[in-house]
């Protein structure tokens, strides 16, 4: 149920800015990155993951919260570490920080020229 600002009873306060991406939409782009960058099918690499195609479409989504186990699974398939993963994974996460950052500065920087 919504209050009445629109805001799902039950939701969580102070959650992020939406134009930071969530962990489960970071993991989802670098798993579909590393799938295409070795040219393959969803199809090849779920079933070198023991996973459905179905699921690892959701998971390249951020449509899933997997579980470290189909998490290890879907990186090993793709030939990456769990380290590996975790580190590309974070390092998109703090580049939309950094931009953000970024482009709060030069907005800061336009309003005193002005």
């Amino acid at each position: 149920m919504d209050t009445p600002s629109g805001v799902p009873t039950g939701a969580p306060t102070g959650a992020p800015a939406r134009d930071e991406p969530l962990w489960r939409d970071a993991l989802g782009e670098r798993l579909r990155c590393a799938r295409r960058e070795r040219g393959e099918k969803l199809s090849e690499t779920a079933g070198r993951a023991g996973i459905s195609p179905q699921y690892l479409s959701e998971m390249e989504r951020g449509v899933k919260e997997p579980s470290s186990e189909m998490i290890a699974a879907v990186a090993g398939a793709l030939d990456l570490s769990l380290a590996e993963l975790t580190l590309a994974v974070a390092e998109r996460l703090l580049s939309t920080q950094i931009t953000a950052c970024v482009g709060a500065s030069a907005r800061a920087a336009y309003a005193l020229a002005a």
